[in-house]
């Protein structure tokens, strides 16, 4: 029987829930291809169908965290560089805090990278990606800084990469410290506290 395009994507969406459950448990050194087509009830000819080998489905995997921060990133370029900045890393942070509470993929794939990932030669395309973002986010938040000082006519010593990369370990902190014990903060309830947070370290350094 021939297998339709619909068949093939409902495929494809099975394995990757499965790895991401499994990789999520196991890690990817844990996590083998004949595991993940058991948890997806399928042989492995099917993940080889849509994924050449565990590398290549793991980077699938990971791209449910990455592309929704590249896609914030661009949509700040192509939008908003004349807002105001504040207004612009409000809604930065509030819209990455919200991806953890309501996107479960966003969610279980950022926890896979940060908490069960070996950084080997295996996952350096990953790697690669992850610091590509690292470095676009910061860039990011150092053109807001920047923004920030100019408007109120600011010229503080403290250059605003190294206020930018605090602003991402600031983000980067709390997603990982909710993810190992969430029960320490409700991140619904105080995500407008986190924001606000994340406000003052624009202005620091001043």
């Amino acid at each position: 029987m021939r297998r339709t395009k619909e068949d093939a994507a409902k495929t494809r969406q099975s394995v990757i829930d499965a790895a991401l459950r499994l990789f999520g448990q196991r890690g990817y050194s844990g996590t083998t291809l004949r595991l993940i087509a058991a948890e997806a009830g399928c042989s492995r000819g099917p993940i080889y169908w849509h994924f050449a080998n565990k590398e290549e489905l793991f980077e699938a995997i990971l791209a449910y965290s990455q592309l929704p921060l590249e896609n914030l990133i661009k949509e700040y370029q192509d939008s908003h560089e004349q807002d105001d900045p504040d207004a612009v890393a409000a809604d930065f942070a509030r819209r990455w805090l919200r991806l953890l509470l309501e996107d479960a993929y966003f969610r279980d794939s950022f926890e896979i990278f940060l908490n069960k990932t070996e950084f080997t030669e295996e996952v350096s395309k990953t790697l690669q990606r992850e610091r590509a973002l690292t470095a676009s986010l910061i860039a990011t938040f150092s053109g807001l800084v920047e923004r920030s000082r100019v408007l109120r006519d600011i010229h503080p010593a403290q250059p605003a990469q190294t206020v930018a990369f605090a602003m991402y370990s600031y983000l980067m902190g709390v997603t990982q410290s909710w993810f190992l014990y969430p029960e320490l903060a409700n991140l619904e309830n105080s995500l407008e506290y986190f924001v606000t947070d994340f406000l003052r370290l624009l202005r620091a350094g001043e």
